[in-house]
């Protein structure tokens, strides 16, 4: 018996089976001879006296009456397939390894090394770990930008055609569905015209958790037909950070090739505290999700109204629908445009945390992102809203020339896998130009490489990363981990 595959009633989402199971345990007071070895947190007291007695008492290893996240057949295979249920797929799988094993795991149960995969270059990182890791060639879906904020938007469905019927041996198209801002691309046109040609529709819902539980949302994966889709339940879906779900449906990718790949990857010692949260979190949304997400929502509305009210301020939304790469917009994601304060996103970030004790999702060049969730209320809104209006009125609006920076493509000369694996020596930054990558560089978040293992490094990119460097924007993905030095491919003289 796989998820997915009985009835699930409103009443069952009341449920927390994983979750029940573990405090039945807990109550039974077993004196435990197995990992994990602090022992109910006896073994480890300083931490235990922070946290609570009950978060170590929940830190247990799979046994019998706990089922395994491995090979599930009790309680977490119950509470999968309420997930499944809640979601509208037929099977769901819990991770404990955040959604980048989603997105890898689908990628590698769609693609055998030398298939063809279509994507848009602004995927994040993960998604490229997939490719690396099942010998996926990828091939690009440019997305469009918006000039005026310095973003990339989403891919156009004339934009995916044109790549499908180019390429049309490729066995998956990947779509992100929303992006980091918020803006979603027309995935329903997408995924019809993916499975015309045969091609599974993979898509990263890493920040959409939230969206198949009101109806002023975009349109999730699952809803519109697609084959697999991985959420970041901890992101917006209210679980515990490094938990998230990777959803299943329809006949193109066969559950039993998803749970080989995950076994492939998944830890054997799955976090039951992570489980939980997911399982509780799945209860929430699925009874009281949408008068949930409505105050949300309100808050978001608000936000963005008082915001645009702010001389030299910009919070886009929905007003964007329409224009090239946006089909769709998710309100909850709060993107706020600086440049005309004079400053960067980098610094409007440093100045929020530094002078009003408030924290941002993430920065770039020209914007700053807050994410409102479940958890805000209206007086935290209302902090950020007076924070942004006092900075703006200490800044004053500037007469901004300075063009936006939008970095394009770069060329690919090797598939990201042979990259991967080829011989690299290490060269200055700026005398990389010219070369070709071996490794990744992305600034984090929002995670997505400014160039790839395989791609040709360009004085404009170059120049780009130092431009972060000189803002103090957090840059990961290279062996040097300040970015002096870049490897690349070739030996050492």
């Amino acid at each position: 018996m796989e998820a997915g595959q009985n009835k699930v009633t409103k009443e069952d989402q009341s449920k927390t089976p994983l979750f029940d199971a573990v405090k039945r345990h807990i109550e039974k007071n077993i004196i435990p001879f197995h990992v994990p070895g602090h022992k109910y947190g006896r073994g480890l007291k300083e931490f235990t006296d922070f946290v609570g007695q009950n978060v170590m008492l929940m830190d247990l290893n799979g046994m019998e009456d706990l089922d395994n996240a491995n090979n599930p057949i009790g309680v977490i295979y119950e509470a999968e397939k309420l997930f499944a249920s809640a979601f509208g797929a037929q099977y769901a799988y819990f991770l404990v390894n955040g959604t980048t094993s989603g997105v890898q795991t689908m990628i590698m149960s769609a693609c055998e090394p030398g298939d063809e995969i279509i994507l848009p270059r602004n995927a994040h990182k993960s998604a490229f770990g997939g490719i690396i890791l099942s010998g996926a060639i990828p091939v690009y879906v440019q997305p469009e930008v918006n000039e005026e904020l310095g973003i990339t938007m989403g891919v156009t469905i004339e934009n995916v055609k044109k790549a499908i019927l180019k390429h049309p041996h490729a066995k998956a198209v990947f779509v992100i569905n929303p992006t980091y801002y918020g803006i979603a691309s027309d995935l329903k046109s997408i995924t019809r015209t993916a499975h015309k040609f045969g091609m599974a529709v993979l898509v990263d819902e890493a920040h959409g958790a939230h969206m198949g539980f009101h109806n002023d949302f975009p349109l999730t994966a699952m809803e519109v037909g697609a084959d697999m889709s991985a959420v970041s339940t901890h992101k917006t879906g209210g679980s515990l950070t490094q938990s998230s779900v990777l959803l299943l449906r329809g006949h193109r990718i066969q559950p039993e090739t998803v749970k080989q790949v995950l076994n492939l990857t998944m830890t054997t010692s799955s976090s039951y505290i992570l489980m939980c949260s997911i399982d509780v979190a799945r209860k929430q949304l699925a009874m009281y999700g949408e008068e949930m997400l409505e105050e949300t929502l309100r808050l978001a509305r608000m936000a963005r109204e008082e915001i645009n009210k702010i001389e030299g301020l910009y919070a886009f939304g929905k007003e964007l629908i329409g224009t090239p790469g946006v089909y769709d917009f998710d309100e909850t994601k709060l993107g706020i445009n600086v440049r005309r304060l004079g400053i960067t996103g980098y610094e409007a970030e440093r100045i929020l945390r530094d002078e009003y004790n408030i924290q941002v999702e993430m920065s770039d060049l020209y914007n700053i992102l807050a994410i409102i969730s479940l958890g805000d209320t209206q007086e935290s809104v209302e902090k950020l809203i007076e924070a942004l209006r006092d900075m703006a009125k200490k800044l004053g609006v500037k007469d901004v020339k300075t063009p936006t920076i939008v970095l394009h493509s770069p060329q690919v000369i090797v598939s990201p896998r042979d990259a991967f694996y080829s011989s690299k020596k290490v060269v200055e930054l700026d005398n990389a130009v010219g070369e070709i990558s071996g490794e990744m560089v992305m600034a984090y978040p929002p995670g997505i490489p400014l160039i790839l293992p395989g791609e040709r490094i360009t004085k404009d990119l170059v120049d780009y990363i130092k431009l972060l460097k000189e803002e103090d924007c957090q840059l990961q993905g290279t062996a040097d981990p300040y970015v002096n030095t870049i490897r690349v491919l070739g030996t050492a003289d």
